[in-house]
């Protein structure tokens, strides 16, 4: 089995190196491991440094937004024809240990679909993430009778299944609701796991906030109800 470890990145030199030098070289039930950073739009040296560290690199010219960078890699994952796909954040809020839980579901269950779920295992996480991902929880499970305890997760794992048949159309943040639109419409199993995400300043300031979280909530309920 291969795997593509994708990531989605925007002006993230600080970063960037330390968190593709992180990943894992071996997993259990795999043979080959490969990274892709999809660097979206980029004005410093994000690409650069990904590709120092061993990263495969593919660029935007403009920045589309976290959706469009995801686009790209589940895209790059169907080309190549990769087993699992898992997508992890450039930021560094999520540990390199649970990659090998992520991808046991799929290796050992046949699941199509895994979501690293926040709220099962982590701790002090800023009020902010916790509104956005409550309130968007809910419009989930309304939207599509799936509940999820973090749709806004950035740490997923799919299996061929999954990356032959998700269809992505946003752009924007609104785009972690639109997995579950995905999972609901392809009939595709999913199971949450519990991860460990480890929130600084950087990684806050990165993120979604409470300012535009009505933003990305009327964005998620426009291109959802299409």
């Amino acid at each position: 089995m291969k795997i593509l470890i994708g990531i989605p990145a925007y002006n993230e030199e600080k970063l960037i190196s330390q968190v593709v030098r992180s990943l894992p070289k071996k997993l259990k039930g795999i043979e080959d491991i490969d990274i892709l950073v999809v660097d979206d739009g980029s004005t410093d040296k994000t690409i650069q440094k990904a590709k120092e560290a061993g990263a495969k690199v593919l660029r935007h010219i403009l920045n589309r937004g976290l959706g469009g960078a995801l686009k790209t890699i589940l895209s790059y994952a169907k080309k190549k024809q990769y087993d699992i796909l898992v997508t992890f954040d450039a930021d560094g809020q999520h540990s390199p240990l649970d990659i090998p839980k992520m991808i046991e579901p799929i290796i050992k269950d046949g699941e199509d679909v895994v979501i690293g779920s926040r709220w099962k295992a982590s701790k002090h996480i800023p009020f902010s993430r916790v509104v956005i991902n409550k309130l968007a929880n809910i419009i989930t499970f309304l939207l599509f009778s799936i509940w999820t305890t973090d749709s806004q997760s950035g740490l997923r794992a799919f299996g061929k299944k999954a990356i032959k048949n998700i269809e992505l159309q946003s752009d924007g943040m609104e785009v972690s609701s639109e997995f579950f639109r995905e999972i609901y419409r392809n009939k595709l199993n999913f199971q949450e796991v519990p991860v460990v995400v480890k929130y600084t300043y950087y990684s806050r300031a990165k993120g979604q906030s409470l300012t535009n979280a009505p933003n990305i909530l009327f964005h998620l309920l426009i291109r959802l109800l299409r």
